[in-house]
């Protein structure tokens, strides 16, 4: 196996064994806000942890990119020189997580030169994991993975992401969600960013857009989504990069051309 997959699945695993350590006893009472509705628990500190000491074991002159550090994202970017760097999610879905909904994961992935290599999101309350390779594929539980058959619109189900942490872009984000309503196949939200763009990956949802995301949300499912034939780009089409940005992912370039203009 590739030596940086094999690190991200255990430092994805070690995390996931946390969630599973934590279920039913680190609850929303014993939780924290970092800002409205936006959670952490010690189960995110104690999930990090387990996942950062696999990657310091295994590649210790390598970087670390994790959510839960105070500095700010810029400043942690600005820093990097594109050698490789570990971008971690511990928890995506700590609120899920907190009320005992299945739909969170771990979600792990190496950069280099700016684009993630490797990617690896596991969900301990399914058992699946996914993972993608730069130039080798994208799996679920060892079984490649493709996207869905070209779809118009009208036919797409698609995925989304509520923009809960900065609501003066809520009304933006409303229009955009009648007019998707209208024009495709129905809309999901479950609230892990990492499963929904392996969904997209696996062919269970066709599409995904994102107001508000940031690296460790979307580093591993970038790498799973492109490996599976699948197109992710900024929302307005620009290239992706590392950085917090509004994000598509959609099975075809036709898909998503159909998404952005209705979008806006």
């Amino acid at each position: 196996m590739n030596p940086l997959l094999s690190t991200a699945l255990e430092a994805a695993d070690a995390a996931a064994a946390v969630h599973r350590r934590d279920r039913g006893r680190v609850v929303l009472e014993g939780a924290s806000e970092k800002g409205r509705a936006d959670y952490v628990s010690a189960t995110d500190f104690d999930a990090q942890r387990a996942a950062v000491d696999v990657i310091r074991a295994r590649h210790p002159d390598h970087r670390v990119l994790a959510e839960e550090d105070e500095r700010p994202l810029e400043e942690r970017l600005a820093a990097w020189d594109g050698s490789p760097l570990w971008v971690i999610d511990p928890l995506d879905g700590t609120s899920n997580f907190l009320h005992g909904h299945p739909q969170h994961a771990a979600s792990v992935a190496v950069a280099v030169d700016g684009r993630p290599v490797v990617g690896a999101v596991v969900s301990s309350a399914t058992g699946e994991r996914w993972w993608g390779v730069r130039g080798e594929g994208a799996f679920r539980g060892g079984h490649p993975i493709r996207v869905s058959p070209s779809r118009k619109l009208r036919d797409a189900l698609l995925g989304t992401g509520f923009p809960f942490k900065l609501l003066d872009r809520l009304p933006h984000f409303l229009g955009q969600l009648d007019r998707v309503l209208r024009n495709s196949a129905g809309i999901r939200r479950a609230g892990s960013a990492a499963m929904d763009l392996c969904y997209v990956a696996q062919g269970s949802l066709d599409g995904f857009w994102e107001l508000v995301l940031s690296p460790w949300d979307f580093a591993a499912g970038w790498v799973i989504v492109e490996e599976a034939g699948g197109v992710i780009t900024k929302l307005d089409g620009s290239p992706l990069e590392l950085g917090e940005h509004a994000l598509l992912a959609a099975s075809t370039a036709a898909l998503a051309e159909e998404m952005r203009e209705l979008l806006g």
